[in-house]
This record gives C-alpha cells, structure tokens and sequence, in this order.
C-alpha cells in the first residue's frame, strides 16, 4: 500500500530508526537514552491522520485533547490546558513557541500530512539542549528532504465536518538540488455545545510553501518558508470577569516565514551547521487584542570526537522577538510593545565508558529578559547489554522561563486593574528522575516502559495583593508528578501489527504557606490520571487495508470531563499504484464525546466520516 508497505517495516528497522532529537545529532533509537516515541510517515497514512495534532494522537506518551474545531490541548506529564506552556515544539528546527503565553498555537501549525517524514515525541525534561520550555517534553516534527517528494501530489478530501485540499509539486533543481512548491486548504465545520445547538467556531484556513535542497561533497543547503492566511470563529458571546457581556468577532491569523540551513562534514563524524530562520504572525481576537510577532533566530552547532571514547556536541543560539500587541478595555499587555532576546550556550558530553555503558553529561547557560540567566543541566547513563536492549536513568534540571501573559498581563477593573501582570514573576523549575528500558524482546515484540518523578517549584500562582483589591501572578505553588509510560509492538503475521500504549500519572500539586490564590492549583492543568490505547493495522490484501485504534482516556477533574472511549478507523484501497482511496471514521462508538472543557463552555465531538483521494503522477 502506498509509499511503504506494512511488511517492509520490519520491528528490527523500527526500533533502529535514526533520531535526532535525543541529542540534537543521528543516532538509533536504540542508542537513545530518554523516553522516545516515533510516528513514521507511515503511521501518519495508515492511521488517516489529516493534521498534525490528530497524528499526535498516536504517540502513548503525550495528553491530546481537541477543545473545539481548531483548538488543542496537548501536553506530556500533566499541566494540560489549551495554553499549556512546558513543551516545546519545533517543525524541521524552527521553534513554534509563542513569548505571550509559552505555548503554541497549534491552529497554525499545518503542513502537507504526505511531505512528513517522521515525528519525535519526548517526554521529559529536554532544556539542556533545547532551552527552557522544554521541561515535560519535546515534539520534534522532521519533513522529507525535496528529493522525496518529486512529481504532483494531489491529496484531498470531503467529510460530514472538514474538507481539504493539498496539491505539491517537486522537481530538479540544477545537478544536484530538488524542490517542492505546495498549497493547502482546509475547512472545518463548527461543533455542538455540550449545552445544545452549536458553537460558532467554525474554521478555514489556507496555506503556501516552498522546499529546497541542494548537496555537495561535504555540504547540504535547505531552504523553505511558507506563508498562511485563516479565519476562525469564536463562541458568541463572551463574560470576561468582570461580568459584562461582550460580542466576539471571529479570530483572523497569517503569518508567514523563511528559514535556511548549512550543514557541513568536516571529515571523520566531525560535523557542523549553521540554521536562520524569520517567522513573522499576525492574531487579530475581537475584541479583546490583536498581536503582530516578529521572531529572528540564530543557531549554530559542532559536533566532534575529540577521542574514540567521547562524543562532544555544543553550540550557541539567539532569539530575538519584536512584539506588538493592541490593547482593549477587556485586556492589555503593558507595555503594549515589547522587544524580548534569548541567548544561549550549550555542550554535552557522551562518554564511552565501556562499549556497552554511556555516560552523558551536559549543560545549558540561557539568558532571557525576565529571570536574566537560567542554568540547565542534565546527567544520563546508558547501558547496551546487546544491540536489542537499552536500560538507561536520567537527571535533569528544566525550567519554564515567563511569557508576556505571565509579567505583562493587565485586565481593566476596579481600582484600577483586576490583574495587575506579575512584577516579580519567576521561572518555574523541575527537577526530573527517569528509569526507563527499551528493547526488542523477540524478532517480532518490542517494548518500552519509563518510569519517571518529577519534582516542580516557582509554579505560576494569582496571588492577592497586599491591598486586597487586584491579583497579581506569582509563584507560589509548587507539587510533584509520578507516573509510567509503556508502549509495545508486535508483529503477529507478515501483514498484521498491534501495539498498544498506556500512560499513568500522580500528580501532587499545593500552594505554599502564605499563598493567598484564590483558586488553588487546579488552575495549572486538567489531566486524566491514566490513558491507554489499542491500535490494528491490518493489509487485508495487498491493495486493501484495514486501521483500527481504540483509545481510553480517564476523566478529567476540574472542569470535570467525564471518561470517554473512542474507535477511530480507516478502510485504505489501492486500486492503482498511483492512486490510493480512503473511508475514515472518527468516534464511531458515541455519537458525540466531550475531550476538554474551557470555563465557558464545553464542545462535543460528532462522529465523523471522511473519504479521502490521493493521486501520485510523475
């Protein structure tokens, strides 16, 4: 079926996958001392996933929850909501973060679902090479090179509530180059209201891009960008807290950037690059603000082997951000324009200690303009019984440092603001220990299983000031979470796979003595204690096949979300070598479910039916 077959994916290639995000160079997962999942280009195609937040649904290690038509709450290890703000995500190295919240939009993060070569997702600490925001975890979405994508591509398809369209097209660049140019669209119907009829979130978006690569002997260039325009509506009308009513206009986003990247083999395993990237968006919220971003980021690595026994990788990053916001009376950001800078310097040590053990040390120095300097370390060790198995523990240090909505929050009020930002806010800190296993238990069974405690301070409170008359943000809650992750894979016949993921999490979270927050730290995240899912991929024959994935997900406790199962599948046919057919079902047990609640108001999920066309033409 498709690009590639079931059986061509043998368990052994899967668990010797190279990866990159575990220590920001390739190596196999095998090697990889951290709790790492990979959703391949094929998962993403046999499970029907038509974005990038539903293809995350696949990886055991991460909390999806889709809040409305183009809303998410994603997150790793707790602190879930639509604004969660410790994980860090990067789309082919360009970091996605947002200084107003620390968080992502995922409404904007969208790309051709066939040019996706593989996603990274790593739960756990990862600031000591990948900066502060990445403290529970990191997703590291990895594209395919142009040269992987040449002749047409159309991919589209119509449901009972989206419809997309995405047509690509590669070719030659010169001797030794490649390219791409793509579009898209989409167009997703509004959900219901948990409290009858239908929310007015309804949303459309479109989007074009370009990929280029060029190779030399020792050198490889890429160069890629895009540029997005979109409209969502907002639930109509809105209470802010001071109780007045408000009309809500519908949310307008665009954006647009450009990033390059030199990598260079300096001979032996030595290797250096250099990455730029512009990124420029635009979110108009009627009425209450509209915020124009400008983010510019330097990146520059070596990686060498100064001896047979270490294996040395640092590098420098600048991150330069022009905000400018445009208050309202319902909500301001002072100052209203904002110029924010982050400047790193990182190294990590990978020491041979035998040809089976490994130890991995390394150190993050990153200075910000709210806390100045954050100081991130992490210790690892690694053993490698044989080349089937990989026991490894970790230690880390990771830190959260505070977005614009943290320090520069105001909401107008009485006397004379209600919120009064946080003038002395902090970085929040965690300080993680992890146990994890990987391995290939039999030629068709492997598994993982991680074991984690994670210890937080400083974390963002709304404290009462000393007046008694507005709330200011502070850090004075502080807790810790415990939990397992366990996934595994098994090949039962030449054509038929299972596996199966779970996830169990304790978390522990209080004000400190003296705290005055009146809502307590259930206002840090609404998490499910535990999740599971169950997932067949059958090739029926060799041009049908058959997807099945159960997933359960416990209820949420504050909102209250209740437990919910659902069934999701996909019926592939390949009538023709290049042409491939699919019926997709989404929540085919329940006619609607609830996955997340905002305090306002609650959407229910339909079931939905999507058949969906892609055409490969040379």
């Amino acid at each position: 079926m498709a690009p590639t077959a079931l059986a061509d994916l043998t368990l052994e290639q899967l668990v010797n996958i190279e990866v990159t995000s575990a220590s920001r160079r390739a190596q196999p997962l095998l090697q990889a001392p951290t709790s790492l999942f990979v959703i391949t280009s094929e998962d993403i195609r046999s499970y029907g996933a038509r974005s990038i937040p539903q293809a995350l649904r696949l990886a055991p290690n991460l909390q999806v929850a889709r809040v409305s038509a183009s809303e998410y709450a994603i997150s790793s290890r707790g602190f879930n909501n639509s604004a969660g703000n410790k994980l860090l995500v990067l789309i082919d190295g360009r970091s996605v973060y947002s200084p107003l919240f620390s968080g992502v939009f995922w409404d904007v993060q969208d790309t051709v679902m066939e040019d996706i070569e593989r996603i990274e997702v790593i739960s756990g600490p990862g600031g000591t090479l990948w900066g502060t925001n990445a403290v529970n975890g990191i997703i590291n979405v990895i594209t395919r090179k142009a040269s992987e994508t040449q002749g047409l591509l159309v991919s589209g398809g119509a449901g009972t509530d989206e419809s997309q369209l995405a047509i690509r097209q590669g070719g030659p660049l010169g001797d030794n180059g490649h390219f791409r140019l793509y579009g898209k669209y989409l167009d997703r119907d509004r959900t219901r209201s948990a409290a009858g009829g239908y929310r007015n979130d309804s949303w459309h978006q479109g989007q074009l891009g370009f990929r280029a690569d060029w190779q030399a002997e020792r050198d490889q260039y890429q160069v890629q960008g895009n540029v997005y325009d979109g409209s969502i509506g907002q639930p109509a009308p809105g209470v802010i807290v001071t109780g007045a009513p408000f009309a809500l206009g519908r949310i307008g986003v665009s954006g647009a950037n450009l990033s390059g990247r030199w990598d260079r083999k300096l001979g032996g395993s030595e290797t250096l690059y250099l990455q730029a990237y512009y990124d420029r968006s635009r979110r108009r919220v009627p009425p209450t603000f509209a915020e124009t971003l400008e983010i510019l980021d330097l990146q520059f690595q070596h990686a060498l082997r100064p001896s047979r026994d270490h294996a040395v990788a640092w590098g420098v990053e600048y991150r330069y951000a022009m905000d400018r916001l445009q208050n309202s009376e319902f909500v301001a950001f002072l100052p209203a324009d904002k110029n924010l800078s982050w400047l790193s310097l990182y190294a990590q040590d990978e020491y041979s200690v035998t040809d089976e053990v490994r130890l991995t040390a390394g150190v993050r120095v990153e200075r910000n303009d709210y806390t100045d300097y954050e100081f991130l370390p992490g210790l690892r060790a690694a053993w490698n019984p044989s080349q089937e198995h990989l026991w490894w523990s970790a230690v880390s240090r990771a830190a959260r440092s505070p977005s614009r909505l943290d320090a520069d929050t105001r909401i107008p009020g009485e006397p004379p603001f209600l919120l009064d930002g946080g003038p002395s806010v902090r970085s929040e800190i965690a300080t993680v220990y992890e146990v994890g296993y990987r391995g290939q238990l039999r030629e068709n069974l492997s598994y993982s299983a991680t074991v984690f405690y994670a210890d937080y301070d400083h974390l963002r409170s709304q404290e009462i000031a000393p007046s008694g008359t507005f709330l200011v943000f502070g850090n004075e809650a502080e807790g810790s979470t415990r939990g397992v992750e366990m996934w595994a894979s098994y090949q039962a016949t030449p054509n038929w796979r299972l596996t199966a993921g779970l996830s169990a999490l304790d978390m522990d979270l209080k004000l400190k003595p003296g705290s005055t927050d009146p809502v307590g730290p259930q206002a840090l995240g609404n998490d499910p204690d535990f999740q599971w899912n169950l997932r067949s991929t059958l090739d029926i024959t060799a041009t049908l096949e058959l997807d099945v994935t159960m997933r359960r997900v416990g209820h949420l406790p504050a909102p209250r979300v209740e437990a919910y199962t659902a069934v999701d599948a996909r019926l592939g046919w390949q009538p023709a070598a290049n042409l491939e057919v699919s019926l997709i079902a989404d929540n085919l047990l329940d006619e609607r479910i609830s996955e997340f609640t905002v305090i306002t108001e609650q959407s229910e999920l339909r079931r939905a039916i999507y058949c969906k066309l892609v055409l490969r033409l040379p």
